[in-house]
């Protein structure tokens, strides 16, 4: 539509420039664009399927001359047609039926709040804008505008990622992943984190990972709090049914993720990525004892002095000393006298930084 409506506002301005032309000089150059003309229908060249603004030039412009001796690659009746064609549309344009769409912004607010809210429906979200905004649309018109939904996910059922949210704060997920060390023995780590806080609730290393051995390591994590309601994990085969089921007793609901999938249990396995892109891509651990302090150090920079985006940003486990920062009156400046202090994490692999006003060096 846009190109034919750039195309017809070309032959105007061409049009309009004819005026401008002598008589005798239009008609000369009519002559010659009639004899070459002429010469491709002596030939039998057929020409090009005719596109919508050829169709709506010919149909407006051929009312200015006489058009049934000037128009040579289509048929009279075509012209005719075309013409009435486009007479329709107008009229249908003009005399729509029906009412007026309601404004962008509130087909975007609808949207919005079904996007927002997987349970409600049409009235629901009526009833919404009529109570709080004082906008009055029909339940119908809302159904109108509401987004699709997929077909393999019902109205009213709740999203994985939602329930995530919902229940951060009473989950926790555990994974495993292997170490190769110096003299390429196999070691594998365990690690449980916290969704909520994204604090390393637990990491451990071990040979020979059974069934029993994760079990103690679990009760560890979860011990007499009774904080944690959920315990996500793959379907690895050392979490064995009878760990799920001791597990289940300590009050904890087992959650285990679709094969295959991986962004089930997104945190865990990111924290791992975590752990091996900023430690142990740059370590070669030596032994099982080695690999444990490594990651003893590396935990606790994780935990307490590592800032997170998902937080804020934020620290799990922020220091005293953390809360007591000053806010500066400058944005690119520190306060009068502070010095900043950094400590090495791992033997310099990563810093920690903290500031010291005169009043504490005092």
């Amino acid at each position: 539509m846009a190109r034919a409506i750039i195309g017809l506002l070309a032959d105007v301005v061409r049009l309009g420039v004819l005026f401008f032309r002598s008589s005798s000089s239009i008609r000369a150059e009519n002559l010659v664009l009639r004899r070459q003309l002429a010469r491709f229908i002596e030939r039998g060249i057929k020409p090009r399927r005719v596109d919508h603004t050829t169709r709506v030039s010919l149909a407006l412009f051929t009312r200015l001359c006489n058009w049934r001796e000037a128009v040579m690659n289509v048929r009279p009746s075509t012209i005719v047609r075309w013409h009435r064609l486009g007479w329709r549309i107008l009229w249908r344009l003009k005399c729509r039926a029906g009412r007026r769409p309601i404004p962008l912004e509130l087909r975007m607010l609808i949207r919005r709040m079904a996007r927002e809210n997987a349970l409600w429906g049409q009235e629901r979200i009526a009833n919404e804008l009529l109570l709080k905004l004082g906008i009055r649309v029909s339940p119908r018109t809302v159904a109108k505008y509401m987004p699709k939904r997929p077909p393999v996910q019902p109205r009213g059922d709740q999203r994985w990622s939602t329930f995530l949210v919902n229940h951060a704060k009473a989950i926790i997920a555990c994974d495993f992943f292997i170490v190769v060390t110096a003299t390429f023995r196999v070691l594998y780590v365990f690690v449980v984190i916290e969704h909520a806080r994204r604090r390393l609730a637990h990491v451990n290393v071990t040979a020979s990972p059974t069934a029993d051995w994760t079990l103690q390591q679990l009760r560890e994590v979860v011990g007499d709090e009774g904080v944690h309601r959920y315990l996500i994990h793959d379907r690895d085969r050392i979490f064995a049914k009878r760990l799920d089921e001791s597990i289940k007793a300590l009050g904890i609901a087992v959650l285990r993720s679709p094969i295959g999938s991986p962004k089930a249990n997104a945190i865990c396995e990111r924290v791992i990525g975590t752990i091996r892109r900023e430690c142990l891509d740059w370590l070669i651990p030596i032994s099982e004892g080695h690999l444990r302090a490594i990651l003893k150090d590396w935990v606790e920079h994780y935990n307490r002095g590592r800032p997170h985006s998902a937080l804020g940003p934020g620290v799990p486990d922020p220091p005293v000393e953390l809360a007591l920062v000053p806010k500066s009156r400058s944005r690119h400046r520190l306060a009068a006298g502070a010095l900043v202090l950094a400590r090495s994490v791992l033997g310099g692999l990563h810093h920690e930084y903290a500031l010291v006003l005169p009043s504490a060096r005092a």
